[in-house]
């Protein structure tokens, strides 16, 4: 009964922006994933809906930012200077954990995944 949709995908060019949203019907920890065609699908970005502790992938560090609402229930990936490494189907996630795991299995529920593309 806990449902994520993602959403705010979609085609830029490398150095645009785009910020992810995910609206989520619970409160838990929030993680965000990604997997690019023939690749397995890696960690990006978490943070801890209780405590607003947050970690990030390397990869993203200084680019990205996770935040979320809690009014609103929504959990945000803003991306910045997107590359086209970035390309990939970027996933919400929520699990009960209460620190922002780069595992996947961690993670309980998930999202259908919305599409970013990143032109060279």
């Amino acid at each position: 009964q806990v449902r994520l949709v993602e959403s705010g995908g979609g085609l830029v060019q490398a150095g645009d922006f785009l910020r992810l949203s995910c609206a989520v019907s619970g409160r838990y920890t929030m993680g965000w994933f990604r997997q690019a065609p023939g690749k397995e699908r890696e960690f990006v970005a978490a943070i801890s809906w209780s405590t607003g502790r947050t970690s990030y992938a390397d990869s993203v560090k200084g680019r990205f930012t996770i935040s979320r609402d809690n009014a609103e229930n929504t959990v945000y990936l803003q991306m910045n200077s997107l590359k086209p490494e970035d390309t990939a189907v970027y996933y919400c996630a929520a699990g009960d954990s209460y620190s922002p795991s780069w595992n996947p299995g961690m993670y309980e529920y998930w999202g259908q995944g919305t599409q970013v593309t990143v032109s060279s």
